[in-house]
């Protein structure tokens, strides 16, 4: 046998990248929650060990295999999706390792980092009205797809079930289990509402006493990057307003001082998202705390901060 002909062996356990997506940790809060009484505690998942660095593998994941299952996405063809960036590198990552081509429509204000990422995986991008928003982002999509229908696959995640089937499949099951069915409270951020629609349904199924909190910001001029003002925005077709026990408003101020207190007391230098999720936590676990009834508070940490750190509060 010359070298030439020699090939690697298929060994039983060497990791595929799409094993890397899910079954993250759940990291306890101490230093923020110290004030609290013992019987409660705050819990997130910590989505940035996914390997494109955040929660939005699951749904970009789900979102692939559904399509390519089903015909959506045949060879030769491209993938194209708005996004604010996180979504996008999970696309990017994917198409990489799976051979297909993806473009993004992304804000021109987002984040330089997320935008060199999405280049170095080599996603053609369009940078849409920074005004505009992700909302701007969503409608030059839908009119290129209108153009041009046969010529892309439209991932369309803020419509697309597989999003939020992703979280039914993989983030509800996880949480339960890990908490051992004691979650009392489950809170997530509001962008395309899928983690919190899908993990929601998989834990109100396994108790239907489990509260279920969206969280979104409190403004619509705000500054939590990931997330919509529902008022005022467009509204994805995977959300039902009416499915959360509770809806919090939480404030950009607010959010800014908890990333800074999460790096510098717990040790996690986590995400904008993330950082509202904790101030909503707290909040909750406030009132638990008043009424002096226990409770297991699971929230989600979408990413880490590696992607903000040229914008507030981590510049300067």
């Amino acid at each position: 046998m010359t070298l030439n002909t020699l090939t690697a062996p298929r060994l039983a356990f060497g990791a595929t990248l799409e094993n890397l997506i899910g079954n993250t940790p759940l990291i306890q809060l101490r230093r923020v929650t110290a004030h609290l009484p013992e019987n409660i505690g705050i819990y997130a998942k910590a989505e940035w060990t996914n390997p494109g660095g955040s929660v939005k593998d699951r749904a970009a994941l789900n979102i692939v295999r559904t399509a390519e299952a089903n015909g959506q996405l045949r060879p030769g063809m491209t993938l194209v999706d708005s996004t604010s960036g996180n979504t996008g590198i999970a696309y990017a990552m994917l198409g990489a390792a799976r051979g297909f081509k993806v473009k993004l429509f992304v804000p021109a204000n987002a984040s330089p980092e997320r935008i060199a990422i999405l280049r170095a995986y080599g996603a053609e991008l369009v940078l849409t009205d920074p005004l505009e928003g992700s909302d701007g982002a969503i409608r030059a999509v839908r009119e290129l797809v209108a153009r041009e229908p046969d010529a892309y696959f439209y991932g369309d995640q803020y419509n697309n079930p597989a999003n939020w089937q992703a979280h039914y499949k993989s983030t509800g099951v996880e949480i339960w289990a890990q908490t051992e069915g004691r979650v009392t409270h489950f809170i997530a951020g509001l962008g395309t509402s899928g983690t919190l629609m899908g993990t929601g349904r998989r834990l109100k199924d396994y108790n239907p006493l489990v509260q279920i909190i969206a969280l979104q910001p409190d403004s619509p001029f705000h500054g939590l990057e990931g997330l919509k003002h529902m008022e005022t925005a467009i509204k994805p077709g995977i959300y039902e307003e009416q499915f959360a026990d509770r809806n919090l408003g939480i404030s950009t101020d607010e959010t800014y001082a908890m990333a800074l207190r999460l790096a510098r007391e717990e040790g996690l230098l986590v995400g904008i998202s993330a950082a509202a999720a904790t101030v909503g936590a707290l909040h909750i676990a406030a009132e638990l705390a008043e009424r002096g009834e226990p409770g297991v508070i699971v929230t989600l940490y979408p990413d880490s901060a590696a992607k903000y750190l040229s914008h507030a509060p981590f510049a300067g």
